[in-house]
């Protein structure tokens, strides 16, 4: 090792310094230019869309008006997902070399099937990358400080001018703008039917449950009779006595006294719903107390009631709901624009908020009753989304 470290420093007997200067000049020029040639072809058009695998993501491109517009301007591939700067350039084509690993070896997505199943994960992937640059490479274009308000529409105008005064990340309102967007309830139907799994482990243990779903309330530990109410998702209940696969529960709540006494809610005075009751099961109603809500003058009940119910889809933690409803509201309002905090709006806000958006999205109505829980429970008057 000694003489192999000797041999590289001695100075050289057989080459000028200034040779040996010339000569690693030139070696720098030689690496320069295959370094920026090989920079500018594998970042062609031709180039990003060579691998068959990438035919799909092309044909969609070729439909944008990235690709063709009126102005005759065209981004490629990598004016989108390459940053400009250097340092940027290389950690993108080091990063890139996962998708030649997929394309050779595993086949990730070398089939139309195959590539749809995992849209959803990979689009996921451009939008954290794009939101984790505030989204550079869109402004290398679009730069708020360039636009003209006034050649835009009236609603184009003020949406532009609230994301330039908050330099909102692009993505935030633009996904799908180049490709077709993925079906945005596959992930959070999968934690959907995760947390059912883990549900079933969860019923028979703790004394405080919190609904998943729907649930009936019977007035006997007998499923197959009349249901006499139900319980929403997102409920708190506390277990009173098990028997097989049933759970006889008390469930607290508030009642409007001047109204038929039927609905259950989280809070005096706000519409979050917790349970409908009726028959039997209102018959083991107990009022706690009675208060005056001093907003609206209206009288309300705390009461108590019993009822039993089946034991699956019941969690002993109201947080993985929470998480799980996130993630819907992520997916679906944020699809096609920057979805406000939920503390934008109050508990009773949120109704009409979210009624308003109801033509925009797909969602059962198990899904769409879990996300204006959440975003209820988290809403201007309930403490904020920090508070739950």
């Amino acid at each position: 090792m000694k003489h192999i470290w000797h041999q590289l420093t001695r100075p050289s007997t057989k080459y000028s310094l200034l040779a040996l200067l010339l000569i690693g000049i030139g070696l720098c020029l030689a690496g320069t230019f295959v370094v920026h040639k090989g920079f500018k072809m594998t970042s062609s058009l031709e180039f990003c869309t060579s691998c068959h695998t990438m035919q799909q993501n092309y044909e969609e491109y070729r439909q944008s008006v990235h690709f063709k517009n009126a102005s005759g301007v065209q981004a490629v591939c990598t004016d989108c997902h390459q940053p400009k700067d250097f340092p940027g350039k290389v950690l993108r084509k080091l990063e890139a070399a996962k998708d030649l690993y997929h394309h050779f070896i595993t086949g990730k997505i070398d089939t139309p099937e195959k590539f749809e199943d995992h849209r959803l994960e990979m689009a996921q992937k451009v939008w954290d990358r794009m939101e984790s640059q505030n989204s550079k490479t869109c402004k290398s274009c679009h730069a708020y400080e360039n636009m003209d308000h006034s050649k835009q529409s009236a609603k184009a105008a003020f949406e532009m001018q609230q994301a330039a005064a908050e330099q909102m990340n692009c993505i935030a309102c633009h996904k799908g703008i180049a490709h077709e967007l993925p079906n945005m309830a596959g992930g959070f139907q999968k934690d959907f039917q995760h947390l059912q799994q883990t549900a079933q482990s969860q019923g028979a243990a703790a004394d405080t449950l919190y609904s998943l779903s729907e649930k009936s309330l019977y007035a006997s530990a007998d499923p197959q009779s009349k249901a006499e109410g139900q319980l929403l998702p997102a409920s708190e209940v506390t277990v009173l006595e098990r028997r097989n696969d049933m759970l006889r529960i008390r469930i607290d709540g508030w009642l409007e006294k001047s109204g038929k006494g039927r609905v259950l809610t989280e809070y005096m005075g706000k519409r979050v719903f917790k349970a409908t009751i009726r028959d039997k099961v209102k018959a083991t109603q107990t009022l706690l107390e009675e208060k005056t809500d001093p907003t609206t003058e209206i009288v309300w009940q705390q009461v108590t009631v019993e009822a039993w119910i089946t034991a699956d889809n019941m969690l002993d933690s109201l947080q993985p709901v929470w998480n799980y409803a996130n993630t819907m509201y992520d997916a679906t309002c944020n699809a096609c624009h920057a979805a406000p905090d939920p503390a934008h709006f109050t508990a009773n806000g949120w109704i009409s908020g979210l009624n308003a958006m109801s033509a925009y999205y797909r969602l059962s109505k198990t899904e769409e009753r879990t996300l204006l829980k959440y975003l209820q429970n988290h809403g201007k008057d309930t403490g904020g989304a920090n508070s739950h």
